[in-house]
């Protein structure tokens, strides 16, 4: 069957650092499925802007030179080979711009970064680039914090500290459990699960989380043993493809409490819950007011642990296990707005293109 749309556009993909890429990122699926779907990709590194002389918005661009791959194995390397396709493209000539960078990864490196590649964002969005997810927002979402603005009847009871004695206390008014995590952060990486037994090892890992910068203590949820449930979203509501959600269930048998993939967890798909509907339910109009187009519910039992708005993955994993075209879909939403954008003369705004 030939999908390859009618009227291709130009999709273009905000990424951490091509030499970083893996060929299990959703990014590269959704490249990859663009393509076989007859669009224009380009993925663009946070280094790679360009505000140029003349007030155009221009970045150096990898190019995929085919026009359809085997697997996401064979897009990467065309992608990061020593011949790779590199270009100066317009920016401002996109019709989509997907924010596919993780904070987490520069905090390091590269602070600097994350609000830099938000800033051009915002500037294209001027330009009438659809820009997902919506970057004024995502300025906001840069790190935990966001968490907290979600109604409290779907939090775990949490504090946010750099003291150590307030996070002993946390623990101490919780009879010993816990769960200590850095604020910004992702992938399970510096996340501790306290129990009454850690004992002497709790300063050790108050000091790991800190070091970086501010710790998030939250109660722990004992349904966390049987790993969580990461449900994606689309357009505000629970991504579905032919009566099938696009939930996984994480979890790690290995006596490791973190249930991350990157952290060694394994995964399998799961028919989300009432309580995990209810929660997408209840986290829908936010989601929808900031323009949150593509986003990951990490979910325990009645209770949302982390919410990724950065870079959701898991859409390869959807697709691969159950042979249902989840990434498609997205490509085919995406062209939709864009249509609908055109339609409208560019009058609607980028939030309001984001979750229609």
């Amino acid at each position: 069957m030939n999908d390859r749309t009618a009227s291709p556009n130009k999709l273009g993909f905000v990424i951490n650092d091509m030499a970083t890429e893996k060929d299990n990122f959703t990014t590269i699926r959704l490249a990859r499925r663009a393509i076989a779907r007859g669009h224009e990709v380009s993925l663009i590194g946070l280094g790679g802007f360009i505000y140029d002389s003349n007030g155009v918005i221009r970045a150096h661009a990898h190019r995929p030179r085919g026009t359809g791959y085997a697997d996401d194995a064979e897009l990467l390397a065309d992608l990061q080979g020593d011949d790779a396709r590199i270009e100066r493209i317009s920016v401002e000539a996109l019709d989509v711009l997907m924010l596919r960078s993780d904070p987490a990864d520069e905090v390091n490196e590269r602070p600097w970064a994350p609000n830099s590649g938000l800033l051009f964002a915002q500037l294209a969005a001027l330009k009438h680039v659809i820009v997902l997810n919506d970057p004024t927002h995502l300025t906001d979402a840069s790190n935990k914090t966001y968490f907290q603005h979600f109604p409290e009847e779907v939090r775990p009871v949490t504090c946010i500290t750099l003291d150590a004695e307030e996070i002993k206390a946390f623990i101490a008014a919780h009879d010993g459990h816990g769960v200590i995590k850095p604020l910004q952060g992702s992938g399970g990486q510096s996340v501790f699960v306290v129990t009454p037994d850690s004992g002497g090892n709790l300063n050790q890992m108050i000091d790991a989380v800190t070091r970086d910068g501010y710790a998030i203590v939250q109660e722990y949820l004992p349904r966390a043993v049987d790993g969580d449930l990461r449900l994606l979203t689309l357009n505000g509501r629970p991504l579905e493809v032919d009566g099938t959600y696009a939930c996984i269930r994480r979890y790690n048998d290995s006596g490791d409490a973190r249930s991350n993939i990157s952290a060694g967890g394994k995964y399998e798909m799961a028919v989300p819950d009432e309580d995990a509907l209810r929660i997408a339910s209840i986290v829908a109009p936010k989601l929808m007011r900031d323009g949150m187009y593509f986003a990951g519910l990490d979910i325990v039992g009645d209770k949302m642990m982390e919410i990724n708005v950065d870079t959701p993955g898991g859409i390869n994993m959807a697709d691969d296990l159950t042979g249902l075209d989840f990434s498609g879909h997205i490509i085919a939403d995406l062209e939709r707005k864009v249509a609908m954008r055109d339609h409208y003369n560019r009058t609607l705004s980028n939030t309001e293109l984001a979750m229609m």
